[in-house]
């Protein structure tokens, strides 16, 4: 059975049985390195079940457009397992989707994306020294390594890197990763982040409007970060959230919010939370057949 990385599965390229690595030497300055590739190729994870793979890929891509790469059925993890693999390239953001066969090895599954890297163990380096915990040793494969880190507040992401970098379309509209943390690990994850990704701070809104997170009447705190990696929300507030608020870990900007609910609504997918006006966007919130949940936005220009 051909074995892939967690990301490269996705793309159809075979790999090996994992072997053990011997420990790198990362020159200093390659910690404070800025690793990002480009937006494209930075994917949200999606996991369904194996009886909703098809209905969700052909949801994903009527909402948005795009295109996927063959489905197939592949081992992507270090250890024995199976799983439905298929990648979306979308106009609005790329989705790497599993359905599993069999369980789902520790610790894959609660990773919320993945990030192609210029350097694997650079980055893993400079992801560690920025605070980063690794949550899997990086393990290779003949066109790659792959890595798990998890960033403070529990936020989860995977790093991987290809011998020769693939190439996917460029996006029409940057998607943002939506973080919803407590003030206890807020702002370490954002040094943390910032400092790993090279970000810079958008904005930082401590009195923005509660009710952008399903609390009316209190305020929370918005933290909006752009970097090579693409755009990241962090939203800060006690986290007593209703559903589904913080189930929504990728908001993918459209040109238009109504035309894409309408596509959405024939193909399956439920409207959670209908269109509203949150300060510079139109947004609500989907779910998309398997349970997938997101946010959709579309800017308001003046």
């Amino acid at each position: 059975m051909k074995r892939f990385t967690i990301l490269s599965a996705i793309a159809l390229f075979g790999a090996a049985p994992v072997v053990p690595v011997a420990a790198r030497t990362v020159p200093a300055a390659a910690a404070t390195a800025d690793f990002a590739v480009g937006p494209q190729y930075d994917t949200t994870h999606v996991y369904v079940a194996p009886e909703d793979f098809d209905r969700f890929v052909a949801s994903l891509t009527a909402t948005f457009g795009g295109t996927s790469t063959k489905k197939g059925a592949f081992q992507v993890t270090p250890t024995t397992s199976k799983t439905l693999s298929q990648l979306v390239l979308t106009p609005a953001g790329s989705v790497s989707v599993f359905g599993f066969t069999t369980p789902i090895p520790f610790p894959f599954g609660a990773e919320r994306n993945g990030y192609l890297v210029t350097d694997i163990d650079g980055a893993v380096a400079s992801a560690v020294k920025h605070g980063a915990t690794r949550l899997i040793a990086t393990f290779p494969d003949p066109i790659g390594r792959d890595a798990v880190v998890q960033w403070p507040g529990g936020v989860g992401m995977q790093m991987y890197w290809h011998t020769t970098k693939p190439n996917y379309p460029t996006l029409a509209t940057i998607p943002e990763n939506r973080v919803y943390l407590t003030p206890d690990a807020a702002d370490a994850f954002v040094r943390s982040w910032t400092g790993f990704a090279h970000g810079r701070i958008v904005s930082d809104d401590r009195a923005a409007d509660g009710g952008e997170i399903g609390q009316p009447g209190k305020v929370y705190r918005r933290i909006r970060v752009a970097s090579g990696y693409g755009r990241m929300t962090v939203m800060v507030s006690d986290n007593q959230l209703p559903w589904p608020y913080g189930r929504d870990v990728t908001g993918y900007e459209v040109a238009s919010l109504q035309a894409t609910l309408a596509k959405a609504q024939a193909a399956g997918v439920e409207t959670l939370v209908a269109a509203h006006t949150e300060n510079d966007r139109q947004s609500a919130i989907v779910r998309f057949p398997g349970g997938y949940i997101a946010e959709v936005h579309s800017p308001i220009t003046q």
